[in-house]
């Protein structure tokens, strides 16, 4: 029984060798370090911190990108639903209205509720 599982014991070890063979040969030997001022400075805005890194967002900030994952993700569901739309019929046309609406009465609501509103 265990003769079975030997080539995936095998293949374990051969990927582990060769990632870390691969870790090591960028991390070591083709990427030297030669830290600097000018390699050690911030460089993401141009200026030093001025704030800690862990301040407050305002909660509209994750509501906004809550929103846009939610809905950037259900009109996925559109792109094989229209693929397939002269096979389903009309149960998936109504099937889908049904879907649509949904999400426009849920958008609705969240513009009515302010939540797409920026101060």
């Amino acid at each position: 029984m265990l003769e079975n599982y030997l080539p995936i014991l095998i293949f374990l070890i051969i990927s582990m060798l060769v990632g870390a063979g691969a870790m090591f040969m960028g991390g070591f030997l083709l990427a030297p370090s030669k830290p600097n001022k000018a390699k050690n400075a911030p460089f993401e805005c141009g200026f030093e911190a001025f704030e800690d890194a862990r301040i407050k967002f305002d909660v509209r900030y994750y509501l906004v990108a809550i929103l846009f994952i939610i809905f950037d993700l259900e009109i996925a569901f559109l792109f094989p639903w229209a693929i397939v739309l002269d096979k389903i019929g009309l149960f998936g046309i109504l099937a889908m209205g049904l879907f649509l609406g949904i999400l426009v009465i849920g958008f609705i609501y969240e513009w009515k509720k302010g939540a797409l509103e920026w101060e």
